[in-house]
C-alpha cells in the first residue's frame, strides 16, 4: 500500500474526538474510600479518597465537573488541592475553599458526624 493511502486510512480510522483516558497503577495495597459530607449551606459533597502507597488523592464533583485533588503538606488533618480549590479534612470536619475568592469557603461534616 502506498504511504499516502496508509496515512489516509489511519486518519479516517481515528475517531474525530477521542476522549482522553488516564490509568494509574495503584498496586495491591490501594484502597478507595467513599465519604459523603453535609455542608452548612445545606448542600452535600461526595468524595472518593484514593490511598495507594505514598499517593493520596480525593475525587470531588464541583460545578458539574470531576476534580482530582492531590494531598499536600498540612500542619493538621489532610489537605488536598486542585487548581484554585482546597479541600481540608480533620476528623469528621471538612472545608472547601476557593483560594481565588476571599471568604468563599464551605464548612462540612461527615454524615456520621452530622
Amino acid at each position: 500500500m502506498p504511504r499516502p493511502a496508509l496515512f489516509l486510512l489511519l486518519v479516517l480510522a481515528a475517531p474525530a474526538q477521542a476522549a482522553p483516558a488516564l490509568s494509574l497503577p495503584l498496586g495491591e495495597d490501594a484502597e478507595v474510600v467513599p465519604a459523603r459530607y453535609i455542608c452548612d449551606d445545606g448542600g452535600t459533597i461526595a468524595v472518593q479518597y484514593v490511598n495507594a502507597g505514598p499517593n493520596r488523592l480525593a475525587l470531588l464533583r464541583l460545578d458539574g465537573e470531576e476534580r482530582l485533588f492531590v494531598n499536600v503538606i498540612s500542619a493538621s488533618g489532610a489537605r488536598y488541592v486542585a487548581g484554585e480549590y482546597e479541600w481540608w479534612i480533620k476528623g469528621d470536619q471538612a472545608s472547601l475553599r476557593n483560594a481565588m475568592r476571599d471568604g468563599d469557603a464551605r464548612s462540612c461534616r461527615t454524615r456520621d458526624g452530622a
